[in-house]
């Protein structure tokens, strides 16, 4: 049978605020000023995890077949990302997904990919941070998803069993991620992400407001 259910870990960009369509813009727009297109189900190969999985830059000056002079690029790059997620909030049902994990007596975690800077500064400006017992983060563990690294780590100092943690991602790396860390995963896609394929997590669901009726079926499934 499986294991109680004691946490939940979310992942946090496109899943707690929607950064990643905006980083999507940019890099289509970068594309497309050297004449090639973007598609979101090539772009979703480095979502939740880095250009070591896939490059975009490798794949651009693939596809130009010229070597690009990155660094003026991603310096406009980043600051159309920032404007365009300036004053942005958590994503809908979110907030109320951590209350009904608190309100079950679950420890909550963030484990991300992403850089603790990043992380730990957007969840203290959308007012979410002191709502986590931890964030696992890169470099808090040798290696970020699809490995399960972060995970792993993130069950280990919550000092529970991998899996009685719930995984809540945007991403296919993510959600492979998850079951590298035996842990239970339920999928949450995004704009950037409806595009794939989510038939490896455990649930689908269609938006975070869906969250707390899945806790409370997994705090009410007998475990023995």
């Amino acid at each position: 049978m499986p294991s109680p259910l004691h946490a939940l870990l979310f992942d946090f960009d496109g899943l707690i605020v929607d950064t990643e369509w905006p980083i999507y813009q940019a890099w289509s727009k970068t594309f497309r000023d050297h004449g090639h297109p973007l598609p979101l189900e090539t772009f979703t190969k480095c979502i939740g995890t880095d250009f070591d999985t896939w490059s975009p830059k490798t794949h651009l000056e693939e596809l130009t077949g010229t070597e690009i002079n990155w660094p003026p690029l991603d310096a406009a790059r980043q600051a159309s990302i920032e404007e365009n997620l300036e004053g942005a909030g958590p994503l809908p049902g979110i907030p109320e997904a951590v209350q009904a994990g608190i309100r079950s007596g679950l420890s909550l975690a963030v484990v991300s990919s992403s850089s603790h800077r990043w992380v730990d500064g957007w969840l203290k400006k959308i007012g979410l941070w002191d709502q986590f017992s931890l964030t696992i983060c890169r470099g808090d563990a040798p290696r970020i998803k699809p490995a399960p690294d972060l995970y792993l780590e993130a069950a280990r100092q919550l000092k529970l069993d991998p899996g009685s943690c719930l995984v809540v991602e945007d991403s296919v790396n993510g959600v492979k991620a998850a079951i590298g860390a035996d842990m239970p995963s339920a999928a949450i896609p995004n704009r950037v992400t409806s595009c794939c394929d989510f038939s490896i997590a455990d649930h689908v669901l269609e938006s975070a407001h869906d969250l707390p009726g899945l806790i409370a079926s997994l705090r009410a499934e007998p475990t023995q």
